[in-house]
């Protein structure tokens, strides 16, 4: 969640008082879609329609389960509209499409939100 929003100092999950994981504060302390757009918009993401490529903004597809828990963010780079994903403590990887990175254990994007690139 952290490498979509653009954060790379610790991984983002909703855990209280671990040491190496982040929050942001007053975002509940809940593993669901819900607290995690609220998460995103702490980093002044909104929602949106869809994946597709819009100038001007950057994207976030947030990703669940079969049973609907957040499980995984990718983050649209607006130069090239191709999607960036860190596979967990493993690699960052560059992908074309959201599909790429559609398995089990990260389901499907079913959140899109998205904010204004500063300073283009």
């Amino acid at each position: 969640m952290a490498h979509a929003a653009g954060k790379n100092g610790a991984p983002w999950w909703p855990l209280e008082d671990v040491e190496g994981v982040y929050w942001p504060a007053g975002v509940p302390l809940e593993e669901t879609l819900e607290a995690f757009v609220v998460a995103f918009q702490t980093e002044g993401y909104g929602p949106c329609n869809g994946p597709e490529r819009e100038e001007g903004y950057e994207k976030v597809a947030i990703f669940a389960d079969a049973d609907g828990n957040p499980t995984h963010a990718a983050r649209q780079l607006h130069l090239s509209g191709t999607w960036t994903s860190k596979l967990g403590d493993w690699e960052d990887i560059e992908h074309k499409t959201l599909i790429a990175v559609c398995c089990p254990a990260y389901g499907e994007p079913v959140k899109y939100l998205k904010r204004r690139i500063e300073n283009q």
